[in-house]
């Protein structure tokens, strides 16, 4: 397509986009996004498009998908389990899926992605590790490919609100794999730490059906005027629980108020706990949900080897810097409870000739990105993080957790020990108890339904 005509073709897309709007009783405007626009002149690339390169891998992404069938992707019908294939997905979307190697539900997708996909509320108690993005993107991806996503708006149409940076660029992430084989679809995250002038022109270039986002930075495009979110057609809300223990909730109830009345709009909720704060906020937001609980994660029972040493706090660091000499420590995160700590133990293992990174509330975002580019690809073995930043994270191959401290909640144990033992690999976690974190101990105990081996180690 010759540049002149793709000109042509975006002073076409504007003339002919029209809007309606309804106005009810809080005086927020909405506008039904699935009835207004005409399709794109071009794919998500779009201010790319002249480039060669980009031609070339959208015409290679679309040959691979032309040349696939769900045939080629069969998944026998097991008791007890849902496909990816009974949920009439779209061909690109199972495509992706099957790329991901995602053969059956989880149970937080199992109970929750055919209500979902139906245009249903979901109250949903589960936790990192679940497959709970996956299950509110699948189904994002799909009504918006049933509502005919390419009748593209001004605005995003779908929300999701996460209150960390990292879980945002996490579910960006994701949502890009299931994306994957779909050029009319548009996904962009928007968090803080990082220039504003520049999240705000990628946000005009991508123009994103999907906006994922931290609710300070969402806020921030909200008070300047440079986002819409009356034309929102689903809202996720995901660990509610967190942005009620960061202090995040006036910001995200300010943001839930100007999208589209709850009759108007769906709402995916999900905590990892339901305490009474969590439900009442629930039951403003959602309208007659779905309710879906899954287990504790059993990740820890599973697959993780766990090993509690009892140890004097003077003698941890030396502990720690022995198993860290030991060849069999390929890659490790180090959490303590507190950033403080954290701070200290990063400097204690640098002086020791260690080389790790840090990861804490107080690192700046262009350090986080990198930070966590290395651990990944391996540049860095050793990560020393708090739980607010290790939560979410999703890296492969991590032989190690350890527990420079107990975490005084039982859940963020388990989150911890789920950063490891992934995949259907074994992990091994091993915790530090000193006579304060001893008694942090027996709820640990009660919360996993197991007593845990302690041992006195050998330094």
């Amino acid at each position: 397509m010759s540049i002149v005509n793709i000109i042509a073709n975006i002073f076409s897309f504007a003339k002919n986009t029209s809007e309606t709007e309804d106005i009810y009783s809080n005086g927020i405007k909405w506008y039904p996004g699935i009835e207004h626009g005409n399709p794109p002149p071009f794919s998500s690339d779009s201010h790319q498009i002249h480039t060669k390169i980009n031609k070339i891998d959208n015409t290679e992404t679309t040959k691979k998908q032309s040349d696939w069938s769900v045939k080629s992707f069969d998944i026998p019908e097991t008791e007890g389990k849902v496909r990816f294939h009974d949920l009439n997905l779209s061909n690109e979307l199972m495509h992706a899926l099957s790329d991901l190697n995602f053969k059956y539900c989880t149970p937080i997708q199992g109970l929750t992605l055919k209500d979902s996909i139906a245009g249903a509320d979901i109250l949903g108690k589960a936790q990192t590790g679940t497959g709970k993005t996956a299950a509110f993107l699948i189904s994002i991806i799909s009504r918006l490919l049933e509502s005919d996503s390419c009748k593209r708006t001004d605005s995003p149409r779908a929300l999701i609100l996460a209150p960390t940076r990292e879980l945002v660029l996490q579910i960006e992430q994701d949502a890009k794999k299931l994306l994957k084989y779909m050029n009319n679809v548009r996904i962009l995250s928007l968090y803080g730490g990082t220039e504003y002038s520049k999240q705000k022109d990628k946000f005009n270039k991508c123009d994103p059906d999907i906006v994922v986002a931290t609710p300070g930075r969402l806020l921030d495009f909200q008070k300047r005027q440079d986002i819409q979110l009356n034309r929102i057609e689903t809202l996720v809300i995901d660990e509610a629980d967190r942005m009620l223990d960061m202090g995040f909730i006036p910001d995200v109830r300010q943001i839930v108020y100007s999208t589209p009345h709850k009759d108007r709009r769906q709402t995916l909720f999900f905590s990892a706990t339901m305490t009474d704060d969590v439900n009442r906020l629930a039951a403003q937001w959602t309208r007659n949900p779905v309710i879906a609980e899954t287990e504790p994660e059993q990740v820890a029972v599973d697959s993780v080897d766990q090993k509690i040493y009892i140890i004097t706090e003077q003698e941890k660091l030396k502990f720690l810097l022995k198993i860290l000499s030991e060849a069999t420590t390929e890659k490790v995160i180090i959490f303590a409870n507190m950033r403080s700590k954290v701070r200290n133990l990063h400097e204690q293992l640098i002086k020791n000739g260690i080389d790790c990174d840090i990861l804490s509330g107080e690192v700046s975002q262009n350090r986080r990105i990198s930070t966590l580019k290395n651990f990944k690809n391996g540049n860095k073995k050793v990560l020393v993080a708090t739980d607010v930043a290790g939560r979410g994270l999703h890296i492969d191959d991590i032989s190690h957790v350890i527990n420079f401290t107990l975490p005084e909640n039982p859940e963020d144990y388990v989150h911890r020990i789920g950063r490891t033992g992934r995949a259907g690999k074994n992990g091994i976690s091993i915790s530090f108890a000193c006579e304060e974190d001893s008694f942090y101990i027996p709820a640990i105990e009660e919360y996993l339904g197991e007593k845990l081996n302690c041992e006195y180690p050998e330094i």
